[in-house]
């Protein structure tokens, strides 16, 4: 008689079937953390749009080991109807396994192509996806002190890469269904990994508030350079070595009255090797995925914070029409807008991130390198 031999992994713990590849790096298992802070977490992102300011996606997922959870999320927003999927389980034995409820993340090549897939659900959007990375990507890291009254855990501290690429495949939103070619689908990407601020939602802050995120998060691609966050990421194959950094940010932004939501700015970066580069903002419409959807900083209701428990295969997702202002003051936090990029005579899209209202009270309080435009 055959049995099923997957089904007895979890009387092998610490073991698992990825422990028979010769990956290791310390005596430790692959489902051992190398730290035993609840918040510790692997997590990858991925944000993909149009150049039109039609359509844009933002998917990602998280595991954290500790805390035996799973989840995923992806958001869907077309012509300022954001739409939302949520999918939570037990992580289990199989780190290999990505997939949560009908998120289905594939790597193909490491570092170089994913496939990203959402299936069947209830509210009204798919996508099969093929993510091509275009900018050499960088190994950093972020390490923080232990903190002496943390009770065992640590300071957030965290280590990974970015990238930008492009998407090519299929997306539907209520039945309706759009082809896209590298030429005009593209974003940005990251794979970080450590103890996260935020994980766990309030009960694990350290008595800290909790926000999510920073409020100076941008992603720009030109033809021969990109800007991701505070570093200058570079093509393949670039003569110059590693990447550049962004040694200073001023911010000059203008937001909507009713909401104190980013609409258009001006922003000078000036790079590690003296050079200014003065880039100035648009933002698409109403195209805005609101990382409330995702679970950082809590969803919309307040409820549920990344790594909470929820339970085994569920899944849950949201409807909202961001076109309405109310709407968007609610679910205003993290929030990636989607921008019309201008630079020293190139236009292309891209992704400005400010944490909101925090950026408008930046502005108007006259935090150093933020100002009214």
């Amino acid at each position: 008689m055959s049995t099923n031999s997957d089904e007895y992994f979890d009387e092998q713990f610490p073991l698992s079937a990825i422990d028979d590849f010769m990956i290791h790096q310390t005596p430790d298992p692959i489902r051992v953390a190398w730290s035993t802070d609840p918040r510790f977490f692997e997590r990858h992102w991925c944000v993909c749009h149009d150049d039109v300011g039609d359509l844009m996606i933002a998917t990602g997922g998280s595991f954290y080991p500790n805390l035996d959870t799973a989840e995923a999320y992806a958001i869907v927003n077309y012509r300022g109807q954001h739409r939302s999927v949520r999918a939570f389980r037990r992580l289990g034995a199989d780190r290999m396994d990505m997939r949560v409820g009908p998120l289905n993340p594939r790597i193909l090549r490491g570092m170089r192509e994913w496939q990203l897939s959402l299936g069947d659900n209830d509210w009204g959007i798919r996508f099969d996806l093929n993510w091509r990375d275009t900018k050499r990507q960088i190994y950093h890291a972020a390490y923080g002190s232990l903190d002496r009254h943390s009770q065992g855990r640590q300071r957030e501290m965290n280590a990974g890469f970015e990238g930008f690429g492009t998407a090519e495949g299929w997306i539907e939103v209520e039945g309706q269904r759009f082809e896209d070619s590298a030429r005009s689908f593209h974003g940005t990407r990251d794979r970080h990994w450590g103890i996260g601020r935020g994980v766990g939602g309030p009960a694990l802050q350290m008595g800290r508030p909790h926000k999510a995120g920073w409020i100076g998060g941008n992603w720009i691609e030109f033809a021969d350079f990109g800007i991701w966050g505070n570093t200058v990421l570079r093509n393949f194959g670039d003569p110059r070595p590693g990447m550049g950094k962004v040694a200073r940010v001023e911010r000059r932004l203008c937001f909507e009255d009713e909401t104190q939501i980013f609409k258009e700015g001006e922003i000078d970066y000036t790079l590690s090797d003296g050079s200014v580069k003065r880039v100035r903002f648009e933002r698409l419409g109403y195209q805005t995925a609101y990382m409330r959807c995702g679970m950082y900083g809590g969803t919309p209701d307040g409820k549920i914070f990344q790594g909470m428990y929820v339970g085994d295969n569920v899944v849950q997702g949201d409807h909202y029409d961001v076109t309405l202002p109310d709407v968007r003051s609610r679910l205003r936090g993290l929030n990636e807008h989607h921008c019309r990029i201008t630079c020293e005579g190139e236009t292309t899209t891209g992704i400005l991130q400010p944490l909101e209202p925090d950026a408008y009270e930046a502005c108007r309080s006259g935090k150093p390198g933020w100002s009214f435009l």
